[in-house]
């Protein structure tokens, strides 16, 4: 009973930062390995929980729908499953002592990216140089798609600074892509998951309940906090995150 609180609480509040701002991942990775599930496991397991979230995002944006410069809609699709299929067939054969090592350094990466995200994304636009060519777009697009499909924090971060670098400047229409990207991957991710048995289905759906329940209910209150905020709440809980797995290494 205690798990499941757990697994419930973390995948509540998980859900409501996804809605807000993302860093869901920073809650589910560590609850899920603290109950005993295997860090592949854990990471393949809390991702199908966060998956109903990225999929009501499209709902939500898809007025605003309009790819980055160099990509065309049927290329974002095709590079996102694309990305996806090859980043979960990654971690399906990476051992769990391997994982066990990266997970510190992953959730340090994801932090300082969600710690950084504005001036990255500022960075991104001033670093636009004329209209890119499909290829460097494609195969930027599938980089950051294939790091989605293996482990999913920062992952938004990652994607508005690479439209920015693309020439991309309507905030909106990147969040809007951002989301059908995410969804796509996580969506072909989580059936490669399944396929290759490393998903624990009862932790999953109960995860899953509370993380939608999360995003809708919570969200709302938590849009009322400053953004500054909250951006720092996340950071600080990334950062404990982090030490903590250090420590226990």
């Amino acid at each position: 009973m205690l798990d499941t609180a757990l697994l419930l609480i973390a995948a509540f509040f998980a859900g409501t930062l996804n809605a807000v701002a993302g860093g869901g991942s920073f809650l589910t990775l560590p609850a899920l390995i603290f109950v005993g599930v295997p860090p592949v496991v854990a990471n393949a397991t809390g991702t199908v929980a966060l998956l109903p979230g990225y999929v009501a995002s499209i709902a939500g944006s898809r007025e605003d729908m309009e790819p980055a410069p160099g990509l065309t809609l049927r290329l974002v699709v095709l590079l996102s499953l694309i990305g996806g299929v090859t980043g979960a067939a990654l971690l399906l054969i990476t051992s769990d002592a391997a994982f066990k090592r990266l997970i510190p350094w992953l959730l340090l990466l994801a932090t300082a990216m969600f710690a950084f995200g504005p001036q990255i994304r500022q960075w991104a636009g001033s670093h636009h140089q004329g209209p890119p060519s499909r290829a460097k777009a494609a195969a930027g697009l599938l980089l950051v798609a294939g790091y989605g499909g293996y482990f999913n924090g920062g992952m938004g971060i990652l994607m508005l600074a690479l439209f920015g670098l693309l020439g991309q400047t309507r905030l909106n229409a990147m969040n809007a892509i951002k989301n059908l990207v995410s969804t796509l991957l996580t969506a072909i991710a989580v059936a490669i998951y399944a396929l290759g048995g490393i998903v624990q289905w009862r932790e999953a759906l109960i995860m899953m309940v509370a993380a939608t329940l999360g995003g809708y209910l919570g969200a709302r209150g938590a849009r009322k906090l400053p953004p500054v905020v909250l951006r720092w709440a996340i950071v600080t809980i990334g950062l404990v995150m982090t030490v903590l797995f250090f420590i226990k290494q």
